[in-house]
């Protein structure tokens, strides 16, 4: 591999730690300034059925920790999305949550870096089948990040029905962010 495309993958790997970052940030942010009782993690949607904030948090980081620690196993590596720890501190107390996540950002720094992205994983999923697929280390972190803005923007729906409004970014998908940006721009362009 030539310097320049070590250098580019690299580049990549920085990119994908800095989205999980803030992406992870935004919950932290929603315990620190938003949120104001632990109540209001446990708080049940009147449309999301079952849905908290609190499980929605858990349920987001869940996929991280996973990858995570199929990143910690020996070649071959085998990752499955499937296995829950439910009814964990993180869902029903702000400290609890803001524990959890911090520790999400400490291995995501430590462990994403040591790791080829390019590497083969084995993703097992129930669909309610027993399938087996061929994926990536990229790949992954990639879509643990758009995993949990989805998830985001359903912490927002629940927020909003707390009366809370939150950041105008807050469980928008960075390529919706990109594209309102690009439309906003061009609107301003025409408007000249």
């Amino acid at each position: 591999m030539s310097n320049d495309d070590h250098a580019q993958k690299q580049e990549v790997v920085t990119q994908q730690i800095s989205v999980a970052r803030t992406v992870l940030l935004q919950a932290i942010d929603l315990l620190d300034n938003y949120l104001t009782s632990d109540d209001q993690l446990t708080t049940h949607s009147k449309y999301l059925p079952g849905s908290t904030i609190g499980k929605h948090l858990r349920h987001a980081r869940d996929h991280y920790t996973l990858l995570f620690d199929s990143m910690l196993q020996p070649t071959p590596r085998t990752l499955s999305y499937d296995t829950r720890i439910r009814n964990t501190p993180m869902e029903t107390s702000r400290e609890g949550a803001r524990n959890a996540l911090l520790d999400t950002i400490k291995q995501l720094d430590a462990i994403v870096p040591t790791v080829d992205f390019d590497e083969t994983i084995t993703l097992q999923a129930v669909t309610p089948h027993l399938h087996t697929f061929s994926t990536t280390v990229g790949r992954e972190v990639w879509f643990a990040s758009l995993h949990c803005v989805h998830h985001w923007s359903m912490v927002r729906v629940i927020a909003g029905e707390l009366g809370i409004k939150l950041t105008e970014d807050f469980g928008f998908a960075p390529s919706t962010l990109v594209y309102q940006g690009e439309v906003q721009q061009s609107l301003e362009q025409t408007s000249h």
